[in-house]
């Protein structure tokens, strides 16, 4: 890669992004009109199906949720239910290798962090272009020893 990105820069899987919480509002509107069309239901089975539709909606959207942020100082790596903050300092590799479902950062404490914002699933050169720009910037921001 020639030119690093400009930093703060946020890697994500945006369409399945999209697919996921277009898919979450679907479930959540058809569930919410079925709980309204269907005669007889009464109050606790209507809430029951929304709230069905509305737990199925927050599970995609936590699906939805993971992005890896580079900022001058580090990496933020958001995961489904994780967060972790790194210095540039801490990543030794970058790696996305053929069949991954996602870049793994090999770490200086000898522990390997799954950086699940960047992932081939739908896009997968949009996901090999940002594997290299991140695995760019860690390079020209780790101090060589």
């Amino acid at each position: 890669m020639s030119e690093l990105p400009a930093l703060p820069v946020t890697f994500r899987p945006g369409r399945t992004r999209a697919v996921l919480l277009s898919a979450g509002v679907a479930i959540f509107v058809v569930l919410t009109v079925i709980s309204l069309l269907i005669p007889g239901l009464s109050a606790g089975e209507r809430t029951s199906f929304i709230f069905t539709g509305a737990l199925l909606f927050g599970v995609l959207a936590l699906l939805s949720r993971p992005k890896v942020v580079a900022d001058d100082s580090g990496v933020t790596v958001v995961n489904i239910a994780t967060s972790r903050r790194l210095d540039w300092a801490e990543i030794v590799q970058v790696n996305l290798r053929p069949g991954d479902p996602w870049v793994f950062l090999n770490l200086s404490d000898g522990t390997s962090l799954p950086a699940m914002g960047i992932q081939p699933g739908i896009a997968k050169q949009r996901a090999i272009d940002d594997a290299r720009a991140l695995r760019a910037l860690a390079e020209a921001r780790t101090p060589q020893g």
